[in-house]
């Protein structure tokens, strides 16, 4: 698939991306797990370029979840070390190509090391406007909605809230999420057929694609192939096909 076979009128605005299968590549490899992390970000690149030139505002990616830090200490170190290495080296493309970047996620957990460099480069493209990269670094679902109750529970104990006027424009207000708009699209590779804790409120509506694609492998034609089968479907947000044709 290639980027002219794209309608660019019927872009996704917010892509979210599942990018899972790095382990079982380097696996087939006969390497360790870190192997295919480390040959991840030629992926991660490819998709950041592929969502610009088609024109998406938002591109979410799977990154960390708080459930990866019950994995071996020592590919949690070398995640680490690659996340440095990956701000370090991307901050510029990114600038390059008015990217700016965010994080939703309890980064408080990274080494400082990690957080530092994550807050330079989240300061050094704060001016992109072509489109906004979200790491969801040390996030899960569950996660984000517990924090988002806890301080609903202490407004309303503290008579700022009332729980009458509880709606869901409330809860999505203390969601990590809140400055984003819900995903239009998820993409998942590696051939599983779930979402793993990942954006559980926001993707109510979210039409979902799944390839079989290894992460490492994964490249801008693949990406152009999930946007082309999302064009290719109708989203009724619960109306009948009819209603929504004649809109």
């Amino acid at each position: 698939m290639k980027l002219e076979d794209i309608d660019k009128t019927r872009v996704p605005q917010h892509v979210a991306i599942i990018m899972d299968g790095n382990g079982r590549w380097a696996q087939r490899q006969a390497h360790k797990r870190i192997f295919g992390h480390q040959h991840a970000m030629t992926a991660v690149r490819q998709s950041v370029e592929a969502a610009v030139a088609c024109g998406v505002k938002y591109l979410t990616l799977y990154t960390f979840s708080t459930e990866n830090w019950n994995r071996p200490q020592e590919e949690i170190d070398g995640l680490m070390d690659i996340l440095i290495k990956a701000v370090r080296d991307e901050t510029k493309l990114l600038m390059d190509n008015k990217v700016r970047l965010q994080v939703i996620g309890d980064i408080d957990r990274l080494p400082e090391r990690s957080r530092s460099k994550l807050l330079q480069c989240i300061e050094q493209t704060a001016p992109g406007t072509a489109m906004t990269l979200v790491l969801a670094l040390s996030y899960s679902s569950r996660w984000e909605i517990a924090q988002a109750l806890r301080s609903i529970c202490a407004e309303a104990r503290d008579g700022r809230l009332q729980p009458a006027d509880i709606t869901e424009d409330t809860l999505r207000h203390y969601l990590a999420t809140r400055d984003y708009p819900d995903p239009d699209l998820l993409i998942r590779t590696g051939g599983e057929l779930r979402i793993s804790n990942f954006l559980l409120w926001q993707m109510a509506y979210t039409e979902f694609y799944f390839s079989d694609q290894l992460w490492p492998d994964f490249r801008q034609e693949d990406f152009f192939a999930a946007l082309y089968d999302y064009q290719n479907r109708q989203r009724r947000f619960g109306k009948t096909g009819d209603q929504v044709s004649h809109q």
